[in-house]
């Protein structure tokens, strides 16, 4: 089966081949001989009753600094595809929710993945508040008070943006810390909306375990280690991935939020799980899938493509 790809995403030029999971799947997508289209979220109108976009036709090597060729500028209409990656990273804002609208116009005919509609109903730390018992104690408020009780009740606590990524703005407060009244300022003139606070989770000393599912299923994880001195884990703050399996807690976080994944059409998922507990479910542009290859000798692009495939002969 040759399929007709589109990849939305942002800026190909700058990215990290050795650590990019939408480069692995347009790596993979290519080597099945479908056919790659490459746009920019901005490059994305409504016109006359059609979605298009100004796109080039892609070709892509694993060649560290000519990762990538372009073809010349196409308008192309996303009905006349097979299929729509909607890779584009954080944060999650307004632009972003323009973005899904836009989409649902041609999905399912033309397959979006994930499904725009579900990916704006589950930004990453809201969808898995339909899981409260997998999940540590969360409050997620603008009252200064709320939060305050919850840091007298808990002590010791993480403060991050609602729609923030990659690690950025999480802070952890412990009992004593003076700083307290100084990050919620700086949050509540940053953001407009609510901040998440959480239980400060001790395991993340051991680690924070990015799980990938695929279509619901687990399909491979990695462990990623805090630096000395810092409480946030992810890669590009100076986290250090590390081979891992799957514990029997995390089979059964996989197995709660699996069927919701599935029917929502979310088939390429990441999720964090510190400890005993989810702390996010991605949904938006989830990574991993290239360091899990290394440490497991697997496919996961594969595996992805296998389920986008499977989706696309129903129809």
């Amino acid at each position: 089966m040759s399929l007709a790809v589109a990849i939305q995403m942002d800026p190909i030029a700058g990215i990290n081949i050795s650590a990019d999971s939408t480069f692995a799947l347009a790596l993979e997508a290519q080597r099945r001989g479908h056919g790659l289209y490459y746009y920019l979220p901005r490059d994305l109108s409504f016109v006359h009753g059609r979605v298009v976009a100004r796109a080039h036709p892609l070709t892509v090597r694993r060649e560290p600094g000519n990762h990538f060729t372009l073809g010349a500028e196409e308008v192309i209409d996303l009905a006349t595809f097979d299929v729509v990656l909607l890779r584009q990273d954080p944060p999650f804002d307004m632009d972003y929710i323009t973005t899904t609208h836009l989409l649902e116009h041609v999905h399912p005919d033309t397959l979006v993945v994930n499904d725009p509609m579900h990916v704006r109903n589950a930004p990453e730390k809201l969808f898995v508040t339909r899981f409260p018992e997998l999940m540590p104690p969360t409050l997620i408020s603008a009252s200064k008070r709320d939060v305050e009780a919850f840091r007298a009740e808990h002590k010791d606590i993480i403060m991050k943006p609602l729609f923030g990524n990659g690690g950025a703005g999480v802070f952890r407060v412990r009992e004593d810390d003076e700083n307290f009244n100084s990050l919620f300022e700086m949050f509540t003139q940053f953001y407009v909306e609510p901040i998440v606070v959480q239980r400060y989770v001790p395991e993340v000393r051991l680690g924070d375990k990015r799980i990938i599912l695929v279509d619901g299923k687990a399909v491979g994880a990695i462990n990623r280690v805090p630096a000395a001195g810092e409480s946030r884990s992810n890669m590009h703050v100076g986290g250090r991935a590390e081979k891992s399996s799957l514990t029997r807690r995390e089979h059964e976080i996989c197995e709660a939020i699996g069927p919701a994944l599935a029917e929502r059409g979310l088939i390429f998922v990441g999720i964090d799980v510190i400890g005993r507990y989810l702390t996010e479910i991605n949904v938006t542009s989830p990574t991993g899938i290239q360091e899990i290859d290394r440490f497991d000798g697997a496919n996961l692009s594969g595996l992805i493509w296998d389920a986008i495939e499977a989706r696309r002969a129903r129809r």
